[in-house]
């Protein structure tokens, strides 16, 4: 296995080159859970328009507050490490099923319109890559994205963060190690200030900074559906001494009340011990992820074995046909 950084080159996936590109990012889906796209459809304008507004949001709504969060609890003084607090000034947007984007009143029309545009081609994005899992997976076109459907569609929404420069970057994680709770991930993060890292064979490994690439990475309910196959990875953000990293992390992930389990076509044969994952509603994980988003991953499935009688009784198809 090549032990640089996966890169894909989506255009390679329109030509002969298309196996050899599959190949890869099956291997990164296997082997680092972390993958990064270019030639990935998304506009270079769009993304630096963007860019722009998210920096000039910060720098006129929320620098001041994260100013004034750090002086009162004295994090700019700390002489022992923190675990309780991450170095990040951050905000939500939800997307789908239904958008918040009017209801946050501070961002400006332009940078609201733009994160809008941003979305729709994310989302457009994140169904494609689902694809080709699938494909990757011999799973039937479309599996996973139903799968994620429930009754009212997916959740899709963005966490935009910035992690300015800290005093102590030693002592402070800009964001401390997790997996995500959700489904697939799409990452537009800063080209020139590095931070984030992912646990692969017992080493944090620096995901490299690229211009106009988007970074994917796998959240815990793929790996469930994959029974395995696939594994959502331990990531971190270091923070950095100088400069202010810029974080768009939007987030594809089951419906509240999507069920989810294993592909029962990634089942081998028909014993119940193949199937290394429990059956759960996507809400369910959800609320116990919340108190132990920054815990091993593995007592999580096991909580959600202990709770997979109360659904017994729901079909294993997706909920939806879409």
């Amino acid at each position: 296995m090549e032990m640089g950084f996966p890169v894909i080159d989506m255009e390679k996936l329109n030509g002969e080159e298309r196996d050899a590109a599959m190949e890869r990012i099956n291997d990164a889906c296997e082997n680092w859970g972390f993958f990064e796209l270019v030639n990935h459809g998304v506009s270079h304008e769009l993304m630096d328009r963007v860019e722009r507004l998210t920096k000039e949001h910060y720098r006129k709504c929320m620098e001041q507050r994260f100013k004034e969060m750090v002086a009162s609890r004295g994090l700019d003084a700390v002489d022992c490490e923190i675990n309780d607090t991450d170095w990040e000034s951050t905000f939500f947007l939800r997307h789908l099923p239904n958008s918040n984007m009017s209801e946050i009143p501070d961002l400006d029309e332009d940078y609201r319109t733009a994160m809008k545009e941003f979305a729709a081609e994310l989302e457009k994005l994140a169904e494609l890559v689902l694809d080709l899992l699938c494909q990757n997976l011999g799973l039937e076109k479309g599996y996973l994205k139903r799968a994620f459907y429930g009754s009212n569609g997916p959740n899709f929404g963005t966490k935009v963060s910035n992690y300015p420069p800290c005093p102590k970057p030693d002592l402070i994680k800009g964001l401390r190690a997790h997996t995500d709770a959700g489904g697939l991930i799409l990452l537009f993060q800063d080209h020139k200030v590095s931070g984030l890292q992912l646990l692969k064979d017992g080493k944090w490994v620096d995901v490299p900074p690229m211009h106009h690439s988007i970074v994917i990475n796998l959240g815990d309910q793929l790996e469930v559906i994959t029974n395995g196959k696939y594994k959502s990875v331990m990531h971190r953000v270091i923070a950095q001494a100088d400069g202010n990293r810029m974080s768009i992390a939007s987030f594809y992930n089951p419906g509240n009340d999507a069920i989810i389990y294993p592909a029962p076509a990634l089942v081998e044969g028909e014993e119940e011990k193949s199937k290394l994952y429990p059956k759960f509603v996507f809400d369910d994980y959800m609320k116990l992820y919340m108190g132990l988003k920054f815990q091993a991953k593995e007592p999580r499935f096991e909580a959600m074995k202990a709770m997979e009688s109360s659904i017994s009784n729901h079909s294993l198809g997706p909920i939806a046909t879409v």
